[in-house]
């Protein structure tokens, strides 16, 4: 009888050969293709790079307006001016003058700037600063949450992966038990029935493992989307799980509330409505600003009755220097900024209620987290007794001292000792990345 040990080295020696042509997704390379391809990252960044382009000085008022105006004018005018009769009695002949035409021309340059707005310029740059810090604290959040989403398919694709491995292995050992019982019964020391017990196993354990692989090639076509590669493309993963230090996590913990990245959000958004109130406050002072223009005029008019033609040309540069003060505006300057005070104390209070949740959050995280691995190393400890229970099995059904039910029994119970450990391992792994994630440390960390 092949033993279970031997049986899954050279299911693993298969697996291996199988596999050289195809590159494993290692974690480090799931996290670059992610990071680079992912569609909901690569929008995000674009409002990164949009919030970049307000904090320009282009979009800050603090340079001059520059306008150029330019005009021309034709006109082509025919006239028949008729005279009165003289005291003589002589009468003055009909003047006609056709298509008499005038050209106009004009161009002008204007300069606006303002030398004083009360610093609202000013407050309006720094809010505009702190608003592309928020909006990058925003795309760290999506990164996050994309990580986080990439490593709960991605060791569902390796769990999965395992499962397959297991099934495939039970599946073997119930194809030699087939074989045995037919031996067994040829020689008479079996009846007919172990024979269609052992085929009927086999029918189950196959239709387990066309099922188990299923599953895995849906699991990897949604790992698939995350990274954003080809749907078809078949994933391999590294099904290594390693876990932190303790310590290591428990400082990362300490420094939740300067590092959560929705802490930091809710603080930069005070921050912004400090830069709201000042504004508003700006309002209350006066506006000085300086204007310059230079114009130049061309005339070109044709003879009329009394006159006669003409062309004119004019050079004009005009500057000015303005204040204006709006010394009262029926109330809404003092309404926006009393609404502008109530919505920073709005932002505080959301600062701290998000920070209370986030509190409540690593405490649960990390009851979760420890309640894993405690289920993990009992999961282990219950897969190595199902290992020794099966080999004796397996020893006793070779004796024929025990039936094929009770046999089938201890494989069953092996089987699902298998899967509940890698279950354990990895739901234990991603409790782990969900608290680093709240603490505000998954980005600086190895997986």
């Amino acid at each position: 009888m092949i033993r279970i040990k031997n049986l899954i080295l050279i299911l693993m020696l298969i697996t291996i050969t199988s596999t050289q042509a195809q590159e494993v997704l290692t974690k480090d390379n799931a996290i670059k293709l992610t990071l680079e391809n992912n569609f909901g990252i690569q929008l995000s960044n674009n409002q990164v790079a949009i919030a970049e382009n307000n904090t320009s000085i282009l979009n800050t008022g603090y340079l001059p307006t520059l306008t150029g105006n330019a005009g021309a004018d034709f006109d082509r005018t025919s006239t028949n001016t008729s005279f009165s009769t003289d005291n003589d009695g002589t009468t003055r002949p009909d003047l006609v003058i056709n298509n008499a035409e005038t050209n106009r021309l004009n161009a002008s340059i204007n300069l606006n700037y303002t030398l004083f707005d009360g610093l609202g310029r000013r407050y309006n740059y720094k809010a505009l600063q702190e608003q592309y810090n928020l909006t990058q604290l925003q795309a760290r959040e999506t990164i996050e949450n994309t990580v986080l989403q990439l490593f709960s398919v991605y060791f569902e694709v390796a769990r999965l992966t395992e499962n397959v491995f297991v099934l495939e292995s039970l599946l073997q050992i119930t194809k030699a038990r087939v074989k045995r019982a037919q031996y067994q019964f040829e020689f008479g020391q079996t009846n007919k029935l172990q024979v269609l017990n052992a085929k009927v196993d086999v029918t189950t354990d196959s239709t387990n493992v066309l099922n188990a692989r299923q599953r895995l090639r849906n699991a990897q076509r949604d790992l698939n989307v995350i990274i954003n590669q080809d749907l078809e493309h078949t994933v391999l993963v590294d099904t290594t799980v390693t876990f932190m230090n303790p310590l290591a996590i428990e400082t990362r913990i300490n420094k939740a509330t300067q590092e959560n990245v929705r802490i930091l959000q809710a603080q930069k958004n005070i921050t912004i409505s400090n830069y709201q109130i000042k504004q508003a406050k700006a309002l209350f002072l006066p506006t000085v600003g300086l204007t310059g223009s230079y114009g130049w005029n061309r005339a070109d008019n044709p003879a009329t009755t009394f006159f006669p033609g003409n062309v004119q040309n004019r050079n004009a540069f005009t500057a000015g220097l303005n204040l204006r003060w709006n010394i009262f505006d029926g109330g809404s300057t003092m309404t926006n900024l009393k609404n502008s005070k109530i919505a920073k104390e709005n932002q505080e209070l959301s600062r701290k209620q998000i920070e209370k949740q986030v509190l409540r959050d690593i405490a649960n995280a990390k009851g979760d987290y420890q309640n894993a691995l405690s289920i993990l190393k009992l999961q282990t400890q219950n897969l190595i007794t199902n290992k020794n229970n099966f080999e004796r099995s397996q020893e006793q059904l070779k004796l024929s001292q025990i039936t094929s039910v009770e046999f089938r029994q201890a494989q069953l119970n092996l089987l699902n000792a298998q899967f509940a450990k890698n279950s354990a391992k990895y739901t234990a792994k991603v409790a782990e990345l969900l608290l680093l994630q709240l603490s505000g440390a998954l980005l600086n960390v190895n997986f």
